[in-house]
C-alpha cells in the first residue's frame, strides 16, 4: 500500500523538479487538499523557508524561454503567473538587453539561407512577430540577417 504524501511533501517534490510560481504550485496542490490541510499555510511556509521564490521562478522561466521567444511572449507568460511588480520590472530589464541578439539567433536557426525577396522578408517578420519580438527588433533583425547573409 502506498503512503499518502502530505501537501508539503508534494510541494517539495514539485519544486525539486523545477521552479514554480506560487499560483502554479497552488493550482497543482489544490487537487490534493484534505479537510485538515491549509494550502495557504503550506505556501507561506515554503516562501519563508526559501523553497518557493518568485525571483528564482522568473529567472528560470526566462532562461527556459529566452532562446526561442521574444520579450512580449515571455512577459505575458510571467504575468499569467501573477508575479509582483518588482519581479516584472527586473524581468523586463533583463530581457530588453538581449532581445535583438535573440531575435537574430532565432531567425538564423529557422532560416539559415538569405531572403530572396520582400515576400521572404515578410515571412521572417511574421515568424518573429508570432514568437513575441517587438516591431523595432524585428525590423532590425530582418535587415541585419539580409545584410549578413548577402555578404557571405
Amino acid at each position: 500500500m502506498k503512503q499518502k504524501l502530505s501537501l508539503k511533501a508534494r510541494a517539495l517534490r514539485y519544486l525539486s523538479s523545477r521552479e514554480h510560481s506560487r499560483i502554479e504550485l497552488a493550482r497543482k496542490l489544490s487537487v490534493y487538499v484534505q479537510e485538515e490541510d491549509d494550502l495557504e499555510t503550506v505556501l507561506n511556509w515554503l516562501e519563508s523557508s526559501g523553497f518557493l521564490s518568485a525571483e528564482r521562478f522568473s529567472e528560470s522561466l526566462i532562461n527556459r524561454r529566452a532562446a526561442r521567444f521574444g520579450n512580449y511572449r515571455i512577459l505575458a507568460e510571467l504575468q499569467n503567473h501573477q508575479l509582483g511588480e518588482a519581479e516584472m520590472i527586473l524581468a523586463r530589464e533583463q530581457l530588453k538587453a538581449t532581445e535583438l541578439k535573440r531575435a537574430i539567433d532565432v531567425l538564423h536557426k529557422k532560416f539559415p539561407y538569405p531572403p530572396g525577396d520582400s515576400v521572404e522578408r515578410m515571412k521572417r517578420s511574421r515568424f518573429l512577430q508570432q514568437r513575441g519580438f517587438s516591431a523595432q527588433v524585428i525590423q532590425v533583425a530582418v535587415k541585419t540577417s539580409s545584410q549578413d547573409d548577402g555578404a557571405e
